[in-house]
């Protein structure tokens, strides 16, 4: 049977698959819509990305503003510590933050609701990530936390990350202005 549970940030459910093991390996269902919906979580995904990571990659903290995005995160080789934040203006966990390592053992996987940003950092020497994504990317609407955000205090386990140069130039939180954040809808 297949396990969800609630996190600290409304929303954000940790999906934790029943896994069949035998003397060829394993099998699990990676997402089956009936249950899914069932757990009040998007069943229409329009766009699935990809990810390669070496050991200490930090990717994040990424949202977009006017086209957000769910994503169902799930690791198919590798760990991660992965990363949500909810930046949802009027929020009353606005600021705070759940992390959870993923990994190709356990097949957990996560999902964020649009309105939050996220990233990860890849914890073993290769991480190969793919997300489901509820709405399309739209470069126009991409924004960025900067990674280590000393208001957030969130839980890196590297202090020198690998990083792309955008996410070497994002703003802390407290320093984006207010129409660059989403709003919190009760």
């Amino acid at each position: 049977m297949i396990k969800f549970t609630t996190t600290a940030l409304p929303g954000v459910t940790i999906i934790e698959p029943q896994i069949f093991p035998d003397e060829r390996g394993y099998f699990f269902e990676t997402f089956q819509a009936e249950r899914y919906h069932s757990q009040g979580l998007p069943v229409k995904f329009v766009q699935d990305n990809f990810s390669h990571s070496k050991k200490d990659v930090v990717r994040g903290l990424h949202y977009q503003l006017e086209r957000p995005q769910g994503k169902l995160v799930n690791v198919l080789s590798g760990r991660i510590l992965d990363i949500i934040v909810d930046i949802r203006l009027d929020s009353p966990t606005f600021g705070q933050h759940v992390a959870i390592e993923l990994d190709d053992k356990s097949h957990k996987q996560i999902y964020i609701p649009p309105g939050f940003a996220h990233g990860f950092c890849a914890l073993s020497d290769n991480a190969n990530v793919l997300y489901k994504c509820t709405d399309f990317y739209h470069k126009p609407s991409e924004r960025g936390i900067i990674w280590n955000d000393p208001e957030l205090n969130l839980p890196w386990p590297v202090k020198t990350p690998i990083l792309s140069p955008k996410d070497l130039v994002f703003s802390k939180l407290s320093e984006m202005a207010k129409d660059q954040l989403p709003r919190y809808k009760a």
